[in-house]
């Protein structure tokens, strides 16, 4: 199986990074390593998360971030990694 992240959860990920960069220095490259790390933890725990607005979400260990996913053939598509601080509403217009 292979992880593919698309470009809509690839922008949410610089635009990730620069938020925690403003807050210190590094602090995005942290960000970036933890959300790929638990990206790639997708390819042992794959299908096992809640499905939310018919995606699976895998929640970050690190950062209030979750994971948006779905599963074709031997894929992993991510197809976005939001935020958890914002309103529901703003979710779901993601998607």
């Amino acid at each position: 199986m292979k992880i593919q992240i698309l470009n809509s959860a690839k922008q949410d990920l610089i635009d990730g990074y620069f938020f925690y960069e403003k807050q210190s220095e590094y602090l995005g490259n942290y960000f970036l390593d933890s959300l790929y790390s638990d990206v790639d933890s997708l390819l042992i725990y794959v299908g096992i998360h809640e499905i939310h607005f018919t995606y699976f979400r895998s929640l970050s260990i690190k950062f209030p971030f979750a994971i948006y996913y779905k599963v074709d053939e031997n894929t992993i598509k991510v197809h976005a990694i939001l935020d958890c601080r914002k309103r529901p509403a703003w979710i779901r217009k993601k998607f």
